[in-house]
């Protein structure tokens, strides 16, 4: 069955944001990564002043995951306060995935097809038809 967490998106301070949250919930980070730590080989160049950003960032509280990222520079400029989250989707099976990738996307615009990633992660990005930003995934790791 699927759950869903929030996905906050920010402009630069996501690392500040997350240090914070991080001190109320008293909690460690369960991932961080950094642009700069995205391989050559996946055709994304990151320039030098934003490779010590953050791509993803988690922590967990309760039963859910808070997640977060800093803006990508060429999204910064779509970032506007308001839209700078996204509902992550976790599936059980890479099936599901595919299912409800597909039916989001219905009517909606894809804004990364659903791909392996070299964190491991069946991963895509969309819009909904409401302007509801989605982000599924499926741990291909498990499958191991």
């Amino acid at each position: 069955m699927a759950t869903t967490n929030i996905y906050l998106n920010f402009n630069g301070d996501c690392e500040d944001a997350f240090n914070f949250y991080k001190s109320v919930f008293c909690n460690e980070f369960g991932y961080l990564s950094r642009f700069g730590e995205i391989p050559e080989s996946e055709g994304y160049t990151v320039s030098e002043a934003f490779k010590n950003k953050i791509m993803h960032v988690s922590l967990q509280i309760g039963q859910s995951i808070l997640m977060g990222s800093d803006c990508g520079e060429e999204h910064a400029s779509n970032f506007l306060q308001g839209n700078n989250f996204s509902v992550s989707v976790s599936t059980d099976t890479k099936a599901e995935a595919e299912e409800l990738f597909n039916s989001l996307a219905h009517g909606g615009q894809i804004i990364m097809p659903l791909n392996s990633t070299f964190w491991g992660d069946y991963f895509g990005m969309l819009t909904d038809k409401f302007g509801i930003n989605w982000m599924v995934s499926f741990n291909e790791l498990q499958q191991q």
